[in-house]
């Protein structure tokens, strides 16, 4: 008998700790939820205003482009000549190589290009605003900014949203063309191409269809890089571990968004 009360007070204290378990994880989503929603309330009222902090934003989009276009023209090669090397034995045998290039052209400008260099901008560019932002609200950089009378959503996160916006479809745009030229490489390996003729086969068959859905989306992805990564750098904790939390976050919250995107605009262009 004593066992069996035993029991029964041991099931109570489990169940009543997985239901304030449950109460405090949805408070906290709905308190994020709110936070996020008065975050980008704030964004956007302060992006129309007259005070733009221009020289800010040339700084950003430089810093932007300068850290990421290195890893973005190695990325781009390989992945052309991946694609490539892959693809090229599936079409010998159906006697269809002379659709190779216009095939990996529409594979990267369509996809590959967009969805890769904006996951590696959300690795490169996200945690590095999340470090910063995160560092600067530690140190009470952000406070001093407030008690000053400086806006710093107009001084630290307007210009860093915007150059992301701007930047990353340039970016793309960049690893589409270096893609192909990995594409021409790749096929060079076991061919004799000329530039010219690849390049006339490869867009021979791309269309409008499949570069304009592309470039739009990658604004998308844009903001969604620059909004998350000032989200959780302006949001960090006070301590030390927060900027590492901070940056860690926006990697992976950002990432997780892009695919989102991606999988949204899909089907929007699947429609037409």
């Amino acid at each position: 008998m004593p066992d069996k009360l035993h029991n029964q007070e041991e099931s109570s204290l489990n169940l009543n700790s997985f239901l304030t378990l449950i109460k405090d994880k949805s408070n906290s989503f709905f308190i994020d939820v709110a936070n996020v929603i008065e975050y980008l309330q704030t964004v956007l009222r302060n992006l129309f205003t007259k005070t733009f902090e221009f020289q800010e934003f040339l700084k950003q989009c430089y810093q932007i482009g300068n850290k990421s276009v290195g890893l973005i023209s190695i990325t781009g090669i390989i992945v052309g000549l991946v694609l490539t090397i892959q693809s090229r034995p599936a079409l010998v045998e159906f006697g269809a190589v002379a659709m190779l290039p216009g095939m990996v052209a529409i594979s990267i400008i369509r996809e590959m290009g967009p969805v890769i260099t904006a996951l590696i901008c959300a690795g490169k560019i996200g945690s590095s605003m999340g470090a910063e932002l995160g560092s600067m609200r530690v140190t009470e950089q952000i406070d001093a900014m407030e008690v000053s009378n400086t806006n710093p959503i107009n001084f630290l996160i307007i210009p860093r949203v915007l150059a992301a916006t701007v930047m990353i479809p340039i970016l793309t745009l960049y690893a589409d063309a270096i893609g192909i030229f990995g594409s021409w490489l790749g096929i060079n390996l076991k061919d004799n191409v000329s530039l010219d003729l690849f390049i006339n086969q490869a867009f021979a068959q791309v269309e409008f269809i499949d570069v304009f859905p592309a470039v739009i989306k990658t604004f998308f992805f844009g903001a969604v890089i620059g909004l998350v990564g000032c989200y959780k750098g302006y949001n960090a904790g006070r301590g030390t571990e927060s900027v590492g939390i901070a940056a860690n976050s926006a990697v992976v919250t950002a990432s997780l968004l892009l695919i989102i995107v991606d999988l949204i605009a899909v089907q929007i262009t699947d429609l037409f």
